[in-house]
């Protein structure tokens, strides 16, 4: 069974501090083996952008008033890492 990650508050911002209990989850989860975690990651997101695909290919742009998924995300986005 694959470690829980941290619970996502509706309308909150993933802070720091969630951040890095979940990266610490996943190196535990893998004894911390940084090699493996980031292949494991690396699979998930490529898994997620198959089922992405697979999603779109199936919706039709009336269900989502023109909207349409994306496969990346913006660096704005992303929030800082803490660098200890």
């Amino acid at each position: 069974m694959r470690p829980q990650l941290a619970p996502k508050i509706p309308n909150e911002e993933t802070t720091n501090d969630d951040l890095s209990w979940e990266v610490e989850a996943v190196l535990s989860w893998h004894d911390e083996d940084a090699k493996a975690a980031i292949a494991t990651l690396l699979q998930d997101c490529r898994h997620l952008r198959q089922q992405l695909a697979l999603a779109e290919g199936a919706m039709s742009r009336g269900i989502t008033r023109g909207w349409r998924p994306s496969f990346d995300r913006l660096l704005s986005d992303r929030p800082p890492l803490d660098k200890k």
